[in-house]
């Protein structure tokens, strides 16, 4: 957990491109609600840090990057921002934020929604939030297994497109089929210098894993398209 060196707030606020057209919804009135707030609760360093111009559909933007860095670093005690949305308007993101926060020792604080993860009632809240992230997850989960389930059924080959050469798919096979383990396998394809299926350097025994469980589906795959031609037959 990184040390908090001081009581210094983040205040984040965004606009997207359409929200900078629009009153009310502006840079200034999220600040004024920021400062408000630091006055009622004596927070004496705040700094505001924007993204404008920028939709929140993830946390990959320049402004949020940067105040997460700080709070990482201990630079930082809190990130306040005047509206959920103006953070994150994924419920998943937001959960892992809070998990963040939580791991490193920095709060969280929403003010539109009551959120604020150094008082009880404010953590009763973001643990709502958390529960109703984590149904999402897990309705994801499900869609996702179901649609892969049923596209292995129609045969199709799941994974990423395959480019590591056949012969280094056959070698990988043959050593493990001779007792070889995912370490040993891994170990030799470095010392020969074989760069893995996207180029990189180094196997690892998870690297042989996967080669050898995209072997198994093509055989799965094999298997199903051979099926309605021993039927038939």
């Amino acid at each position: 957990m990184a040390k908090r060196v001081s009581s210094r707030v983040l205040a984040y606020v965004r606009v997207s491109t359409e929200e900078q057209r629009s009153s009310g919804l502006g840079l200034a009135d999220q600040r004024a609600v920021i400062q408000q707030a630091a006055t009622q609760r004596g927070w004496a360093d705040v700094e505001f840090v924007s993204d404008e111009g920028v939709s929140a559909k993830n946390l990959a933007r320049p402004g949020i990057a940067w105040a997460l860095e700080e709070l990482a670093a201990g630079r930082a005690s809190a990130l306040v921002v005047s509206k959920l949305d103006r953070l994150s308007r994924s419920l998943l993101d937001f959960a892992n934020l809070m998990d963040t926060a939580k791991r490193q020792g920095w709060e969280v604080v929403a003010l539109d929604l009551a959120i604020d993860t150094s008082t009880p009632s404010g953590a009763l809240m973001a643990n709502v939030m958390a529960s109703f992230a984590q149904f999402e997850r897990q309705l994801i989960g499900q869609r996702t297994s179901a649609a892969l389930q049923a596209k292995k059924l129609a045969g199709a080959r799941l994974g990423r497109p395959r480019s590591l050469a056949p012969v280094i798919r056959q070698r990988i096979v043959a050593e493990r089929a001779s007792g070889g383990t995912l370490t040993s396998i891994a170990r030799g394809l470095n010392e020969d210098a074989i760069p893995t299926a996207r180029g990189g350097r180094a196997w690892h025994p998870a690297t042989v894993a996967a080669v050898l469980r995209s072997e198994a589906l093509d055989d799965e795959a094999r298997l199903a398209s051979r099926v309605p031609d021993m039927m038939a037959s």
